[in-house]
């Protein structure tokens, strides 16, 4: 199957592309701006289908949104009924075709020439009105105010905002992808004469720039996403792709001492804490029991022996836990435990606990297994 896809090294065209490769698709025929004009003379007389991309959203002149918008699409249509091709045509417009403006108007031009197209010639055509489409690769300053929200709030740049409580239609740039690919295959989901990505947002202009400040101070508080909140899960996702390069890595705190030292890493309201634990050979760490705080430990390098006994009883538990085995380890509350390094190396184990550590409530009581 030779896919075209116009507007191929723009934000929805380059996701679509990659995402075409990984699932096995290789007669992929690219046009963009750059490309000579005699291969879309080429391209429209072998595609099997047609992807629609390109497309001009912030011209220098208001009159080159109709040759951007109305002429190309009037190009690329007569290049196909000049080779009697009666490949499907899938067309990316927008939300504003329904607006009075310069954008809307050129938009609702390519539309209507498409619908006429299809009547004449009796070919399956499908227009998609896309709102705000927010994730990587999407360029900022430009046209999306989440790309640039990300943008400059990852490069410690000043955002502006008229009015927090302006409500946006949003949709992930992975979801349109998804249902761009099922259109290819026929299963297009409708709405009314058009076409329509069925997972979308309503986000107010004031909440996602308060999401990504938070995004950006979570290197200092250990936080994470509320990854439950898909809104949340993805945009997390969007921003991380505009950090400056030399920027991916970031310090934590460890506390040491003559034991060794223990790392916070991530800590989330709703799933815990999870921090590292470094322990020098013959080290005991823990001797202590927790009321409500429950603990997960796995060891992921060198050799441990942890230990456990339930208040009240003599009785002690006891596990061998090592690096070349991972295994993890409950520690349940009401037992008093410990882990000692019983290694010629440093003990690693990394730590999980039900909640984040509370120096005025840190529910942990000193008691030797």
């Amino acid at each position: 199957m030779k896919i075209l896809v116009t507007g191929a090294n723009g934000f929805i065209g380059k996701n679509l592309v990659w995402q075409l490769k990984n699932l096995g698709y290789t007669e992929l025929l690219e046009f963009d701006t750059d490309s000579p004009p005699e291969k879309l003379v080429a391209y429209t007389a072998e595609c099997d289908f047609v992807f629609h991309l390109a497309g001009v959203n912030r011209p220098e002149k208001p009159e080159d949104y109709r040759t951007g918008n109305f002429g190309f699409t009037s190009e690329l249509l007569n290049l196909l009924k000049k080779h009697r091709n009666s490949a499907p045509v899938l067309l990316s417009s927008s939300i504003q075709a329904e607006q009075d403006n310069p954008y809307g108007k050129s938009k609702k031009a390519g539309e209507e020439l498409l619908q006429s197209y299809s009547e004449e010639t009796g070919v399956n055509v499908l227009i998609y009105r896309f709102p705000n489409v927010f994730g990587k690769w999407c360029r900022p300053n430009y046209n999306s105010v989440v790309a640039t929200f990300c943008h400059n709030i990852a490069n410690g740049l000043p955002i502006h905002i008229n009015d927090p409580n302006t409500e946006l239609q949003l949709v992930y740039i992975d979801d349109v992808v998804e249902e761009l690919i099922r259109a290819l295959n026929g299963k297009e989901t409708r709405s009314g004469e058009f076409c329509a990505v069925p997972i979308f947002y309503m986000e107010k202009l004031g909440r996602i720039a308060q999401l990504i400040n938070s995004f950006h101070s979570s290197r200092n508080t250990l936080t994470v996403p509320k990854v439950s909140d898909g809104f949340e899960k993805k945009l997390y996702s969007t921003y991380l792709s505009y950090l400056p390069e030399d920027r991916f890595c970031y310090p934590l705190t460890m506390h040491t001492d003559p034991r060794g030292s223990f790392t916070e890493f991530i800590r989330t309201p709703e799933r815990g804490q999870f921090s590292v634990s470094v322990s020098h050979p013959g080290i005991v760490r823990g001797q202590h029991w927790h009321h409500t705080k429950c603990e997960k430990f796995l060891v992921v390098s060198g050799r441990g022996l942890i230990r456990l006994r339930k208040l009240g009883s003599d009785q002690v538990v006891e596990y061998r836990v090592s690096g070349e085995k991972l295994e993890a380890v409950d520690i349940p509350v009401g037992y008093t435990h410990s882990i000692v390094n019983e290694g010629e190396t440093d003990l690693v184990t990394l730590m999980w606990a039900n909640e984040p550590f509370d120096p005025e409530n840190p529910d942990t009581f000193a008691l030797t297994v």
